[in-house]
């Protein structure tokens, strides 16, 4: 197969779903006789996707989609592969499609922020006075984000309403602009930022996959790289220039890798070389690296004398470490 003779599709619409289950499991039987794999969410409130394949597998997808008058209209993103990003096909039917957890949900068909286009952000975020929301998760934000922008101390995205009622001084009186890696986000996140109150809102429309595109913007003032849901983890954004934000976990170097905590129970995201994961066992702790569940111990067929030696090396280093500082 020759490279870049796959696809990535990325898609969201908000629209009235009246049955999610049955439109979920006649959706899945056609994506698996398109030979699609990926990860798809449908709800009352409409469908979000990821999903990849080949050419003529993705435009058998997205005529498909389109043939159904609800997503006629719908706009794909869409990145070249050189094989699938997903290893399966799901689609799931989901009380949202986006999980911001309020007590009165938001309908962006009906409230949401002014959509800005990519030169217009591009412009914006430059003005005085303003201030930038990443309304992505903490890990996705270490891996790249737009110069100057807030970093909310959330691992979800449904606790962001919390933290930002917890700063809300940080914002007050401020043009406030959010961004997030498709728009799905941010579409519901500033309709609640104008439902609280907050006057000048601005969203990037169609979200940083759309803007690192952009034939005017060419992804400029982005640093780092985007965080993806799939296979392909990290995608390039700034046409201009590349600054690696990311940091190893362990040395602190720049870094843009990240790896998944080898105890089950913690499982969190580590930004690190391919060197220290395997020298501190792809554990983000000591108390993850001698959890009985320790995925890397089993995986790499360790003896217990391998593991003691591993330990003791990794203590020498921190020692010499310390002793340096």
């Amino acid at each position: 197969m020759e490279k870049n003779s796959y696809r990535v599709l990325l898609y969201y619409k908000y629209v009235p779903v009246e049955d999610p289950e049955t439109f979920a499991a006649e959706h899945l039987a056609a994506c698996k006789e398109i030979g699609l794999k990926g990860r798809i969410l449908v709800g009352t409130e409409g469908i979000n996707g990821t999903c990849s394949g080949t050419i003529e597998q993705t435009d058998a997808y997205m005529e498909l989609l389109r043939s159904d008058e609800r997503f006629s209209d719908i706009v794909f993103k869409i990145d070249e592969a050189d094989g699938h990003a997903f290893k399966k096909m799901h689609v799931r039917p989901r009380k949202e499609i986006v999980n911001l957890s309020l007590e009165e949900d938001i309908n962006p068909n009906e409230l949401t922020g002014k959509r800005l286009s990519p030169e217009e952000w591009f412009k914006q975020m430059q003005e005085e006075d303003t201030i930038i929301i990443d309304a992505r998760n903490d890990y996705e934000f270490d891996l790249g984000h737009f110069r100057g922008a807030v970093r909310p101390d959330i691992e979800n995205f449904r606790d962001l309403p919390e933290w930002i009622q917890e700063n809300r001084e940080m914002f007050e009186g401020k043009k406030i602009l959010t961004y997030c890696t498709g728009g799905i986000r941010c579409e519901k996140f500033s309709g609640w930022l104008v439902r609280e109150g907050f006057e000048d809102v601005g969203q990037l429309h169609g979200g940083i996959a759309t803007y690192g595109k952009d034939p005017v913007a060419q992804g400029q003032l982005w640093d780092g790289q985007m965080y993806v849901f799939d296979e392909r983890i990290a995608v390039p954004i700034n046409q201009v220039e590349h600054v690696v934000v990311g940091r190893d976990h362990f040395d602190g170097t720049p870094c843009e890798r990240y790896v998944n905590c080898a105890n089950p129970e913690c499982n969190a995201k580590i930004l690190c070389s391919e060197e220290n994961e395997h020298f501190y066992m792809r554990s983000c702790s000591d108390e993850c690296r001698t959890h009985p569940r320790n995925r890397y111990f089993v995986e790499h067929k360790l003896t217990v004398e391998e593991y003691d030696e591993r330990l003791e090396a990794i203590e020498r280093r921190k020692n010499e470490v310390h002793a340096s500082n």
